[in-house]
């Protein structure tokens, strides 16, 4: 569970104060799905960031329950100089699970042959966000966060596998996807909400998102 009780967040960028969240509140259960819509360059990433506590915020409460995972992307745990064998080993040892098993899981969903030997720092952006999003996978958490959704610049037989097997997971655990797109948010999220100049507008459905605001513009 994931849960933002008046939160507010917001930046000094050298000229203006930026609204990120203005006493935001909503709550995610581990049994359901929310797509948060917006803009680039409107805090997707430190919406998601405060959600697992890489950032906190400037006031309010943030209350949290169950597993929740790193977001997708993030590369703070990924040493650049090591393998993708090394580091699927050592975030294995971290969450306490088998470094033959994690390794074995990336290595496969990942698919990119000798490179996963080879310095993760080698990798173009498109096999990064492979590994990164292997390794979420691999880890089996309450709540998935994810930030801008499935990588892009990849293959479809990855994003079959990742879907399929990412589809199984939300079968047993909640999900937050952070996007501009809603494409990903109408297969996977049961339930929208807009951010737009610092206000977190929730909704029922995607379709009432889509009613009430024209994010695709």
């Amino acid at each position: 569970m994931i849960e933002f009780e008046n939160v507010s967040k917001s930046f000094w960028t050298g000229t203006q104060r930026k609204v990120i969240l203005d006493r935001a509140c909503f709550r995610v259960e581990t049994d359901d799905s929310l797509g948060i819509l917006a803009q680039n360059g409107t805090g997707k990433t430190t919406v998601m960031n405060m959600m697992c506590g890489l950032e906190k915020p400037d006031e309010g409460v943030i209350r949290r329950r169950g597993r929740i995972s790193f977001p997708l992307g993030f590369m703070g745990g990924v040493v650049a100089r090591q393998t993708a064998t090394e580091n699927a080993r050592f975030v294995a040892r971290l969450y306490g699970l088998d470094p033959d098993y994690v390794e074995a899981f990336c290595r496969w969903l990942t698919d990119i042959g000798e490179y996963f030997d080879r310095p993760v720092g080698l990798y173009s952006s498109g096999m990064k966000q492979r590994f990164t999003f292997s390794l979420l996978l691999a880890l089996e958490f309450d709540m998935y966060l994810i930030d801008e959704g499935m990588p892009g610049n990849t293959d479809v037989e990855f994003n079959r596998k990742a879907g399929t097997i990412l589809g199984e997971r939300l079968k047993k655990s909640g999900l937050v996807i952070v996007s501009h797109d809603p494409t990903l948010l109408r297969r996977f999220c049961r339930r929208a909400a807009v951010l737009r100049d610092g206000q977190l507008y929730v909704f029922d459905s995607l379709e009432e998102a889509r009613l009430h605001y024209d994010y695709d513009a």
